[in-house]
């Protein structure tokens, strides 16, 4: 018998995706103009005029043996080295080349970090809302899937649930800010009670716990006035996954890297397990033409400019409408409380207005939608007059 959990895997795929597929075909069938597809995380605003540039000067001056050829298992040895450097004049950290390791994305980070980790059984615990792939992350890697509740439109963290599920096969906790579904950033007091429960914890039981950064959005924060705070400044044991593929708007260039902190007792073992896990999984030798690339263009962003302006439109219109909404301080989603308690069949309401919107179910938050609104501002335009007939229509 093949295996029966990634039959099940590939035959059903996650609602995000799916939602994606029949906008594709929807599109197909009516006009893309016709159809506001907010199902998905893709950015709209294009590169950087910086990242055009690097890649022509990169393919145009770099021998192409070196350039199309293998790298380190864990990354070429410069980029590394780069982007310690940036990192430690940006957070005031103390990291070297070999704290990093090259990925194919955060996706891939994670999938490693986690292979690295976790022994059987080992529990992992995120916070509602979350990132659904974290479940099948986690489960494929031998752990426990264990999810922090939120109390309604509370999206925060919430320390003293958290520690109601802390155990003594607690080996990770997964931190997603700004958060993919909610777009709400972690306040600094926050993290400084999650560490300071996770220290608690680890004194009590001996058995140190890891925190797994998920930040792909960390680029995207609308007001100045709004910190994201790094969690190796507050945390030893904590590993950084990240991704440009918000930042930079590469997403089907799959670059991104996990960045171990040194200052944990056993960093060179935790190292190791990263390498090792990397290679068991396959996931050695990040693409070496976009590894050149983010060592031009480390420090810059997409305009996003442009994803503030939806979400100010948007948040403003849909409040005017009678939905209740969280105010995203980053990242590109809404999240908006469904205007009937099944969030499926809210859906399903909302196609025949040509809205794809994602139910919150799979997000660990029942009732609730993702709206993407990283969408052209066009798009965005005509979609108000369908989201205040879906309004219109429960009245």
């Amino acid at each position: 018998m093949i295996n029966e959990k990634n039959v099940q895997l590939g035959k059903k795929r996650s609602i995000i995706r799916e939602l994606f597929e029949y906008g594709k075909k929807r599109k197909a069938e009516i006009g893309v103009e016709n159809v506001f597809d907010f199902s998905i995380g893709n950015p709209s605003v294009p590169a950087p005029d910086a990242v055009r540039e690097a890649l022509n000067e990169i393919i145009n001056t770099f021998d192409p043996v070196f350039l199309h050829g293998y790298t380190s298992a864990q990354g070429d040895y410069s980029v590394r080295e780069t982007l310690a450097n940036y990192t430690n004049k940006r957070f005031s950290t103390n990291l070297n080349a070999d704290c990093f390791y090259l990925t194919c994305g955060a996706a891939a980070s994670l999938s490693i970090s986690l292979n690295a980790l976790l022994n059987e059984g080992d529990e992992v615990i995120v916070f509602a809302p979350y990132f659904p792939e974290y479940k099948v992350f986690i489960e494929n890697a031998g752990g426990k899937f264990v999810v922090v509740e939120n109390t309604e439109m509370n999206l925060g963290i919430d320390v003293a649930k958290l520690e109601k599920v802390l155990s003594k096969k607690t080996k990770a906790v997964i931190i997603n800010s700004p958060n993919n579904p909610s777009g709400v950033v972690y306040d600094r007091e926050s993290i400084k009670k999650l560490c300071a429960a996770l220290e608690n914890h680890n004194k009590k039981y001996g058995n140190p716990v890891y925190i797994i950064a998920d930040e792909p959005y960390r680029e995207l924060v609308y007001d100045k006035s709004v910190e994201v705070p790094y969690i190796m400044n507050y945390y030893d044991r904590t590993l950084v996954c990240y991704s440009y593929s918000k930042s930079l708007s590469l997403p089907g260039e799959r670059i991104g890297y996990i960045a171990v902190n040194n200052a944990m007792e056993e960093f060179e073992d935790v190292y190791a397990a990263v390498c090792g896990a990397g290679r068991a999984l396959g996931f050695i030798c990040a693409p070496n033409l976009f590894q050149q690339l983010i060592k031009k263009v480390y420090d810059k962003t997409s305009d996003i400019s442009i994803y503030k302006d939806n979400r100010d439109k948007l948040y403003s219109a849909l409040k005017e409408y009678g939905y209740e909404v969280v105010k995203p301080e980053g990242a590109f989603y809404l999240f908006v409380k469904a205007l009937e308690p099944d969030a499926y069949a809210f859906l399903e309401r909302a196609k025949k207005y040509e809205l794809l919107v994602v139910p919150g179910d799979s997000f660990g938050a029942k009732g609730y939608v993702r709206i993407s609104y990283c969408v052209s501002p066009e798009t965005l335009e005509k979609s108000l007059p369908s989201f205040k007939a879906l309004a219109e229509s429960y009245k």
